[in-house]
């Protein structure tokens, strides 16, 4: 899926899948549903939609069941709102990724310890803390009283104050 049509009839099946499981798809097997990527072939004939369904895996296999039986209406949907010479067959595939980064989270917090990702390095010696340098600029005085911002007179006067 390298041409930019190609991505262009992804994103517009992704939009119209998406839409359609979520205001039109009746199916009670169908909940909590989300697409998250479309592949188009390059002739543009086969999409397999990714959908990543919250819940236990029976709850996934009952989704994914729904949704294969609901491709024909799906597929309609998409005939009916993307002008095409060929309306691509629907084919749902079921996404891992989240539960492949949840699994990495669990490794990753059982391997590092609570301190290193919770606590700041401490500053080197010498150097002085970032919630302890003045950032305010109205409370120095100017180093160079010639050289005055363009905003304040070269008087050394400041500005009057605008009122609100």
């Amino acid at each position: 899926m390298s041409s930019r049509r190609a991505q262009k009839v992804a994103q517009a099946i992704r939009e119209v899948v998406s839409m359609a499981i979520l205001a039109e798809l009746k199916d009670p097997r169908v909940r909590d549903v989300t697409v998250t990527y479309v592949e188009v072939s390059r002739d543009l004939r086969h999409a397999k939609v990714h959908v990543s369904v919250m819940g236990d895996e029976t709850k996934q296999r009952l989704s994914l069941r729904g949704l294969q039986s609901a491709a024909g209406f799906l597929q309609s949907r998409c005939a009916a709102r993307i002008d095409m010479r060929y309306t691509p067959r629907i084919e749902f595939m079921l996404d891992q990724g989240v539960k492949k980064s949840i699994a990495v989270a669990e490794i990753l917090s059982r391997v590092l310890p609570p301190q290193a990702v919770s606590q700041a390095p401490p500053p080197e010696s010498g150097q002085i803390p970032i919630e302890a340098v003045e950032t305010d600029q109205e409370d120095r005085a100017p180093s160079q009283p010639n050289h005055a911002p363009p905003d304040e007179p070269a008087s050394g006067e400041p500005p009057p104050k605008a009122a609100p």
